[in-house]
């Protein structure tokens, strides 16, 4: 840990925001082990910067952002691993949906989601299911808020088609 931190802090932050950094990551990324060390990542990424966390702001956009990048430079490295065939072999846990999807409409709206760009699935992760702002949500991606409202009704767009395919009511998703 930086020296800017101290223990106490380190604890409160990690106890009051490790599960929702695990699920934004597990959603993204559909991997319980990558969710595992995106979280772990996060966390020494948000210990070490901490100096340069502005305190008169809420924490959570800023460790979110930290979160979605350490995600995108996964995935990535994911990609690249798989292009050059030197990809570990990982056991795939079966079990990591049925987890968190506990009923059949969750795991439609589920593969709906997934079944959108990582740019759309960004921005609905971070709007829907981290349940933050749109400005909050532009921020974090490093985009105008023009593109992020552009990008969320593309998303949801597209999640209304799929899910008019499967015969899904789409409840509950609605933006501002």
């Amino acid at each position: 840990m930086d020296k800017g931190i101290s223990k106490e802090t380190a604890e409160v932050i990690f106890n009051n925001h490790h599960a929702y950094v695990f699920r934004i990551a597990l959603f993204l990324t559909k991997s319980k082990a990558l969710a595992d060390d995106i979280t772990q990542e996060t966390f020494l990424q948000i210990f070490r910067k901490y100096h340069t966390y502005d305190a008169r702001k809420p924490i959570e956009p800023w460790a979110y952002k930290i979160t979605l990048n350490i995600t995108r430079n996964t995935l990535r490295k994911q990609r690249w691993l798989s292009f050059t065939d030197q990809l570990p072999e990982h056991a795939a846990n079966d079990d990591t949906e049925d987890i968190i999807l506990r009923n059949e409409e969750e795991a439609i709206l589920w593969e709906a989601v997934n079944s959108l760009t990582q740019k759309s699935k960004e921005v609905i992760v971070l709007h829907y299911y981290a349940d933050m702002k749109l400005n909050d949500v532009a921020e974090i991606l490093g985009i105008p808020l023009g593109t992020c409202k552009s990008r969320l009704n593309t998303a949801l767009t597209r999640l209304n088609k799929y899910l008019t395919n499967t015969n899904f009511i789409m409840g509950g998703l609605e933006h501002e």
